[in-house]
């Protein structure tokens, strides 16, 4: 990464504790980039509508609002509508995966994954 270059932000939207440490964990012993973590549908939206992250990875299966309403949210957002969105999910079978492509989303990342192979897969998925 160029010194110029400021470090990419990545918003966690995941009501597990134990995957948002996980995630926070392989991106910053890989990468220089800020994490910022939500544990909800709507506290992602509030965070990604007040700090612009430039991806967001999020969980599908959240009580409440699930990844694919707030994902939903995010996307009617003119403020938000731009922001790459990657969802982790337990779900991989292949109609799931291209019910997921289908809505629009940058990627699918599969749990249980490797936190350290993270920060690849994430700037091979947005072409960073």
């Amino acid at each position: 990464m160029s010194e110029n270059m400021p470090a990419k932000r990545i918003l966690i939207v995941d009501d597990e504790e134990s995957i948002q440490t996980v995630v926070q964990f392989g991106i910053q012993m890989v990468v220089d980039w800020v994490v910022l973590i939500a544990s909800s549908g709507p506290q992602g939206i509030k965070t990604a509508c007040e700090e612009k992250p430039d991806a967001i990875l999020l969980d599908v299966m959240m009580p409440d609002m699930d990844g694919i309403a707030t994902f939903k949210a995010l996307q009617s957002d003119p403020e938000t509508a731009l922001i790459p969105v990657i969802f982790l999910t337990a779900k991989a079978q292949t109609s799931e995966r291209r019910q997921f492509n289908d809505l629009g989303v940058s990627g699918v990342i599969t749990k249980p994954f490797n936190s350290l192979d993270l920060p690849d897969q994430i700037t091979k998925m947005l072409d960073w």
